[in-house]
């Protein structure tokens, strides 16, 4: 399959790079239509592999890279469990979750994730399972979860620990604060800052340098690089259930939900 267009994603083969377009309104939020994609996305990745030489991971909507999980549609369909079964529905979604982020981050192909606006909590998560994200001058990074009673959940916490150590992981994770690109760059979460509406052109021409590199050896590269951390994620998934258990967060999601603001848990500013 070289081509697909879904509810919240869309992806195409060209020129040996494949280029992934998240276009779920109103800011790419990850729920259950974005994770069935995904999953079709992954499962063709081995096919996709043996013609491609990388992936670009974009959004075509004018608010930003994503927002993160969708909380509207987690409150709905757990509120009328009782607290056993929402746990264990959480639990299976993030294990879900899990193996699509795993397959891009330990996929061989070069994968960069090329955003601006809002990349918030799940966002933030799929631009760090890949190799390399471009920003334009417009992006913010940040982890509101806390405010939520909940740490992020689809592995942001074990993959910034590995790619920049625990200060920049306890800034963003403890403060709830955002990252503007200059602090991005600063703590080295992103290679390159460019001109708002530029990232994706510039994904281009850095995923067309791929071309000069023997795949084999790119591949080589990338795994002695960049081991995934599975026990820390699998223990992501342990802390996220017991603290989803808790009533402070249904309280924080019902107040989300009931909220006017389309985005109350983010960070002002």
């Amino acid at each position: 399959m070289k081509a697909f267009s879904g509810q919240a994603i869309s992806w195409e083969l060209r020129e040996e790079i494949v280029e992934v377009e998240l276009h779920r309104e109103p800011c790419n939020e990850f729920g259950s239509e974005s994770l069935s994609d995904f999953e079709r996305l992954v499962a063709v990745l081995p096919e996709l592999e043996q013609q491609a030489r990388g992936v670009i991971i974009y959004s075509r909507l004018a608010s930003g890279f994503s927002a993160g999980a969708d909380l509207r549609e987690t409150y709905y369909r757990t509120r009328q469990m009782d607290r056993r079964e929402a746990v264990e529905n959480i639990r299976q979604y993030l294990e879900r979750t899990h193996q699509v982020m795993n397959a891009i981050d330990a996929s061989p192909l070069t994968t960069i994730a090329a955003v601006h606006g809002v990349t918030f909590g799940g966002g933030l998560e799929l631009a760090l399972a890949c190799d390399l994200i471009i920003a334009d001058k417009s992006a913010r990074f940040c982890f509101p979860e806390l405010r939520l009673g909940l740490i992020p959940g689809f592995g942001g916490i074990p993959r910034l620990n590995r790619d920049l150590g625990n200060a920049a992981v306890r800034d963003l994770l403890l403060t709830g604060r955002s990252f503007n690109v200059a602090k991005a760059q600063q703590v080295g979460l992103v290679s390159q800052v460019v001109a708002e509406g530029q990232a994706v052109a510039v994904a281009r021409a850095t995923a067309r340098q791929l071309r000069k590199f023997d795949p084999a050896t790119t591949a080589a590269a990338k795994k002695f690089l960049k081991p995934i951390p599975y026990e820390e994620l699998r223990r992501e998934i342990e802390i996220f259930c017991q603290l989803f258990s808790q009533p402070a967060v249904e309280k924080g999601l019902r107040t989300f939900v009931e909220s006017s603001d389309r985005q109350p848990y983010l960070p002002q500013g």
